[in-house]
């Protein structure tokens, strides 16, 4: 998988869209009900915006840490008139990893589909739609001191970066196959294909639990790494070593995104998850002394930045 390139005329310090619509149909994971979601370009300051076509009124969902009000699992939103959006994290890593600031995502219920559980075919059809670079100059999150959430030995914290988002994840299983898994990466450096790639998973014995809760409907071996006892069910196995952990990472950079801007930090997290990625986020600005939010210029860029291939996605 190859990141877009841009010409060599072209800033990459400036908004993005995609230059066509593009269409996906799948099955949503929790609910199992067949979805379609069409992403269509935007001006630059749109943003990213939810539209459930299938409502007349009220439809608009936006995609903020604030409208988060279901982490089980994955990560709904809901407006002021309770229309939903839920399994939002892979489709906002792949628009968060290809630098795309605004556009609208038309969906007919309330679910994302999950495709293959990964952000690879995301990420692939945002490709195919072509990116389109605006003059509007980019913001960015540049966090200004460090703040962390943690419950027992779960926590996640950020800090202070100087131009990079790097994220630093451990998850931790008493499960010999998952086991304990540690992985690092600069989000704006690394080519992250093993991260797109990496898909949702759960252990056999934790199905009938789920379902029980009216979840993962829509599960399956195609869309879901299965682990049992000593063994993945999957017939192909993994898609890279460290699948699990590098689909938390996934799913980290798509919660992230409801920040509403790409984010300079140092991100370390110890068996986390849509909630404790939405309680840091929560905590980081209910001050304003942890962020600032930074219009970024080539005129004003550090001379460091500009060398760096860090670029392709950070803008």
């Amino acid at each position: 998988m190859q990141y877009f390139k841009l010409k060599k005329d072209v800033s990459y310090l400036t908004q993005k869209t995609i230059k066509k619509n593009i269409s996906l149909r799948g099955i949503a994971l929790h609910s199992g009900l067949d979805v379609t979601i069409t992403i269509k370009p935007a001006d630059p300051n749109f943003g990213i915006v939810f539209k459930r076509v299938d409502l007349k009124n009220n439809n608009l969902v936006y995609p903020n840490f604030a409208n988060v009000t279901n982490t089980s699992l994955n990560t709904t939103i809901e407006n002021e008139f309770g229309a939903k959006v839920s399994t939002i994290e892979h489709l906002m890593c792949a628009l968060f990893g290809l630098g795309i600031d605004n556009a609208l995502i038309e969906i007919d219920n309330e679910e994302v589909p999950i495709l293959d559980g990964s952000a690879k075919t995301f990420i692939e059809k945002l490709l195919l739609a072509g990116i389109h670079v605006s003059e509007d100059p980019i913001k960015i999150i540049k966090i200004n001191k460090e703040v962390k959430y943690s419950e027992r030995e779960r926590f996640i914290s950020i800090k202070p970066s100087t131009l990079s988002l790097n994220i630093d994840y451990e998850i931790k299983y008493k499960n010999k196959i998952i086991g304990n898994q540690r992985n690092k990466v600069k989000v704006y450096e690394d080519d992250l294909a093993d991260i797109y790639n990496s898909r949702t998973y759960c252990l056999f014995e934790d199905i009938e639990f789920i379902k029980e809760k009216g979840l993962a409907k829509g599960g399956s071996l195609d869309n879901a790494i299965v682990v049992k006892e000593d063994r993945i069910l999957n017939e192909d196995g993994l898609r890279n070593p460290k699948e699990f952990v590098n689909h938390k990472i996934l799913d980290c950079i798509g919660d992230l995104y409801t920040s509403g801007y790409r984010i300079v930090a140092n991100i370390v997290c110890s068996q986390g998850g849509h909630y404790l990625t939405n309680q840091l986020l929560r905590k980081v600005f209910e001050n304003k002394e942890n962020f600032s939010i930074i219009e970024i210029k080539e005129k004003n860029l550090p001379h460091t930045l500009i060398n760096k291939n860090i670029l392709r996605s950070i803008a």
